[in-house]
């Protein structure tokens, strides 16, 4: 049972407000230029509200804030146990408005707003709590020296920091940027995907409740190509940190050779593989877990275990299971409790993945799903879709579709699971499934990823650092790592 009823999610979507402006200098105000964009519900195709269209002029006040509370020390120099406390309130405040914010990702990007109340906003509080309680806990160091000699190496903000977060899950990326950066001191510009603004908004209204002083995070909605760009060029951040397609984390390192050789921190596509071996003693969970690691979210997972490499002598069985679960996880209202995915986040990126599928029609075996229902007629949705006799080198086992799409890929050696699994120009996340000890940390060893799951998938916490290898880049979010990106290290050298 829900936590509400399909009418009653229905009921409180209608009674919603939304901030629509940009949130710049402690302020919801209208882009300069007067310009807005429709924020679209993918379930319905039908307009939410229309957003402020910000571009480099709305960048260039969001900076200029941001770096006059830096300097002013309003918040930079404040006490650690002070911007902790600050923190601390806003992770209560996103709890407290748990609902709203979970109702705002479903409706923005389609995802199941059960799965909202379950994980993405209770997440969001759990980061922004963690990074509070971390920030006055973080030593600084005494280096070793010859009498007379004293070295301090301390951690200091680097000051403006630009943060681009993608639309998959829009809160918990603005959380996973924003909160180590704000705990460090630094002051911070977040432009949200164009197809999902809305909770940053109300983000950035809940961080002013809670005492983050006016200037300190600026929300600045907008496209890609004019407001992404101009923050990635801006000759006043002082680090720039992205998730999303590795395309785009690649502009970014170019807009800062073009400008001031800002720091880039990327974490970029995926992926995934799931090694699944005979030695497996529970199919099963396996099975539950590779359903769940490529449909959770529509798929629109940068870690979904979208490549299913399975040991050939119980492929067959695998994928009869794979089957079974798919046929429970048929897209629904993303605002009904018995929906078993939502909607994919717009037309453009459903019109993608069916191209995917088309394509893998062309030369594997269809298992199930490939198809578009709508729900009342309307609508962006792609059932779970299951490929067989997938070869490893093929189109749809080589690229990143964003969707519901599971490649299904025999193997019969390890070593052939290793090498199929590693042939990729990506290396974000990999799972393994195997009883045998010493073949879990020998598999694990072997491959390239940065979090290798074994007997569960897409592994995270905040204790523990997220991001990848190769082509899905090389930032780290989440864990005390984190906070590397948004610290410079001082040395101060006395002799006495």
């Amino acid at each position: 049972m829900g936590l509400h009823t399909l009418e009653e999610w229905k009921a409180k979507a209608a009674s919603l407000t939304y901030r629509n402006q940009a949130f710049i200098n402690g302020q919801f105000v209208d882009a300069i230029s007067g310009k807005t964009f429709d924020n679209i519900n993918p379930a319905t195709g039908e307009v939410i509200t229309k957003v402020a269209e910000c571009d480099a002029a709305d960048i260039d006040i969001a900076v200029k804030a941001a770096r006059a509370s830096f300097k002013s020390g309003v918040w930079s120099k404040k006490a650690p146990m002070e911007r902790k406390a600050v923190l601390l309130k806003l992770a209560d405040l996103i709890r407290d408005n748990l609902e709203e914010l979970a109702l705002l990702e479903s409706l923005d990007m389609g995802k199941k707003v059960e799965d909202a109340v379950a994980v993405d906003v209770p997440g969001s509080a759990m980061f922004w709590q963690w990074y509070a309680e971390s920030v006055d806990k973080i030593y600084d160091e005494v280096a070793p020296t010859a009498a007379g000699d004293l070295a301090i190496v301390k951690r200091e903000a680097l000051g403006v920091i630009g943060a681009v977060t993608p639309w998959n899950f829009p809160l918990d990326m603005a959380t996973w940027k924003c909160a180590p950066a704000l705990a460090m001191g630094n002051s911070v510009v977040l432009k949200p995907a164009e197809q999902s603004p809305l909770s940053a908004l109300f983000l950035a209204e809940l961080a002013k409740e809670a005492g983050v002083p006016d200037g300190v995070l600026n929300v600045v909605p907008g496209f890609g190509p004019t407001a992404g760009q101009a923050l990635g060029l801006h000759d006043d951040v002082d680090c720039l940190t992205f998730t999303g397609s590795t395309a785009i984390g690649k502009l970014f390192q170019q807009y800062a050779g073009q400008s001031n050789m800002k720091q880039v921190w990327l974490e970029t596509g995926g992926k995934s593989p799931n090694l699944v071996f005979a030695d497996c003693k529970n199919l099963d969970a396996a099975a539950d877990m590779a359903a769940f690691g490529i449909f959770f979210n529509q798929g629109e997972v940068c870690s979904a275990n979208s490549r299913l490499l399975v040991e050939r002598s119980i492929k067959d069985e695998f994928v009869v299971k794979l089957k079974e679960r798919a046929a429970k996880m048929q897209p629904g209202n993303p605002l009904d409790p018995d929906a078993g995915m939502g909607a994919i986040v717009d037309v453009k990126q459903a019109s993608n993945v069916q191209r995917y599928i088309q394509i893998g029609k062309e030369t594997a075996t269809l298992v199930c799903g490939g198809d578009t229902p709508t729900i009342d007629g309307k609508g962006s949705f792609i059932s779970p879709t299951i490929f067989d006799d997938v070869t490893h080198d093929h189109q749809i086992a080589k690229e990143e579709i964003f969707g519901p799409v599971l490649c299904v890929i025999p193997f019969d050696t390890e070593e052939e699971a290793v090498t199929m699994a590693n042939d990729t120009e990506y290396g974000l996340a990999a799972s393994v499934w195997t009883s045998d000890l010493s073949r879990a940390h020998r598999v694990a060893d072997a491959l390239f990823a940065g979090t290798v799951s074994v007997n569960t998938v897409d592994a995270l916490s905040p204790m523990t650092p997220f991001g990848g290898m190769k082509q899905s880049g090389f930032g780290r979010d989440l864990s005390l790592h984190a906070l590397d990106k948004f610290t410079a290290l001082k040395t101060t050298w006395i002799k006495y």
